[in-house]
């Protein structure tokens, strides 16, 4: 039986405590998203080392060395690549970032990344997480005026799990911006 005092105590709790809802919906700013970006890159490739796009896609070495930032506001439901206009405030931040740095270096190219959680088959997994890239592609050049020629997707599914665990995590189903435009020919 739920009492005045343990209803007081739940509430209370209820506000204090920020809820999963909150934590996922934390979108970095335009000027973040803008700045990790724009960051010094990590390392200089000479000219006789870059690679095609393909080929840094599938280098996780070179990727990691890319300028990135994680967004993991964009609240994919569970075995979904559907982006509801209810997102478009946090995708507007990543549309406004990539239009300064463009605008000061129209040779910027930024890989979207795709990401699910391991719950599922390895190629069902692989196949939300590419539709998941497209997806805010599409919205970003349809919504948002973005030039697709700017940006490349690509899905890795279930491989590059931020909590590693089997079971579903949110924190997990989410997409990474990685500038690559000093790494490739």
């Amino acid at each position: 039986m739920l009492t005045r005092r343990t209803f007081a105590v739940a509430m209370i709790a209820a506000f204090a405590m920020p809820s999963l809802a909150s934590a996922q919906a934390t979108t970095p700013s335009a000027a973040t998203i803008e700045r990790q970006l724009e960051a010094p890159p990590k390392v200089k490739l000479r000219p006789n080392q870059r690679v095609t796009i393909r080929e840094f896609k599938r280098r996780p070495d070179l990727r990691r060395m890319a300028r990135s930032i994680d967004i993991q506001s964009i609240n994919f439901a569970f075995g979904s690549a559907a982006i509801s206009s209810s997102q478009y405030g946090k995708i507007e931040n990543i549309a406004d970032a990539l239009e300064r740095i463009l605008r000061r270096d129209p040779r910027a190219r930024v890989l979207i990344e795709g990401h699910t959680d391991a719950v599922g088959s390895f190629q069902s997994n692989q196949i939300l997480s590419e539709q998941r890239a497209a997806s805010l592609k599409r919205t970003l050049v349809r919504e948002f005026g973005a030039p697709g020629h700017a940006l490349d997707t690509v899905g890795y599914g279930e491989e590059f799990l931020l909590v590693p665990t089997q079971n579903e995590n949110w924190r997990n189903r989410r997409v990474t911006l990685r500038r690559f435009d000093d790494f490739i020919r």
